[in-house]
């Protein structure tokens, strides 16, 4: 099987990558701006010669894949907000240029990664098989949702086409750039730098999926009949703030504060409960080996973090 993977120097996409390349004898394109730093880190992993680094401009009808997985985006919330409406003509750009081939290569299975953050509103319950994505529960400047929201109902115009969107509410890895504003790199930073993390009252509930079920839920699609939907990402059981916290401490030492005067990075806005109960991702076959917890433990036990 030949996959080809967009955006090839993000974070998750590295990580999967690394599942496939311990899981699955695949041969991959990996396509991104920067080759060279594609190719180092090629070498760094000990890669073989069957993940090749190559430009975007290289990604053409002349070459046949049986999956294209476009993680082209960003995931840290500063430099979203610094983007701005930007991100929405470079998630069209390469979203058109993914939806061009597939249209000459039907048989060719797209995985696009889209974001929870379409759901839009204040999350004040977890989404459901109920919730419905909609530009009217975005406020406007929710640049980076609206982006995956107008993706998503592209691909859903076309159901003649193979296409799922993976929607990711939280990502967790201890490949992550720990210096990115995220709870959970806050988490780390705090426990290494032996400093107080300044927490805010909210008892929100998270949903963490970490390396081993993102690979699971994308071999799934793979597996699976082509089809065209959207799908959830989900583990077996979310997280609340202060049980982290509170595991964290007892395992890693960590030392917290509740404070109420904390200026905290919403590049998409407030979330209260932000993940998903819809489980859709069932019927192709997705069973998530862990809980949100025991995912970040795990990763957290990777990176050789010591209270």
């Amino acid at each position: 099987m030949k996959i080809a993977i967009l955006g090839a120097t993000s974070h998750i996409a590295q990580d999967l990558i690394l599942s496939f390349s311990q899981k699955k004898s695949y041969s991959f394109s990996l396509f991104t701006r920067n080759v060279r730093l594609l190719e180092k880190w090629i070498s760094n992993v000990n890669l073989g010669e069957e993940y090749q680094a190559q430009s975007y401009i290289d990604f053409n009808n002349a070459n046949k894949y049986d999956v294209v997985i476009n993680f082209v985006g960003i995931g840290d919330p500063e430099k979203a907000q610094r983007m701005g409406d930007n991100i929405l003509k470079i998630t069209k750009q390469y979203d058109d240029m993914v939806l061009e081939y597939i249209r000459h290569n039907k048989k060719t299975k797209y995985i696009f990664l889209s974001s929870g953050a379409v759901y839009g509103g204040d999350y004040q319950d977890p989404v459901n098989g109920n919730s419905l994505p909609s530009i009217d529960n975005l406020s406007e400047t929710s640049w980076y949702a609206i982006s995956k929201l107008q993706a998503e109902e592209g691909h859903r115009m076309l159901t003649n086409l193979p296409i799922v969107d993976i929607r990711v509410f939280n990502y967790f890895s201890h490949t992550q750039n720990m210096n990115s504003k995220f709870l959970i790199t806050d988490v780390v930073q705090a426990i290494r730098n032996k400093e107080i993390l300044r927490t805010s009252p909210g008892n929100i509930a998270r949903d963490f999926v970490t390396p081993p079920d993102f690979y699971s839920l994308v071999q799934s699609v793979i597996n699976y009949k082509p089809i065209n939907v959207a799908l959830d990402c989900y583990t077996k059981a979310p997280v609340f703030k202060f049980d982290l916290l509170s595991t964290i401490k007892d395992k890693f030492g960590l030392n917290y504060e509740v404070t109420e005067d904390l200026d905290i990075v919403n590049a998409t806005g407030f979330k209260m409960n932000y993940y998903s109960s819809y489980k859709k991702a069932e019927i192709l076959g997705y069973k998530p080996k862990n809980t949100a917890l025991e995912g970040i433990i795990k990763e957290i036990e990777l990176m050789g973090v010591e209270s």
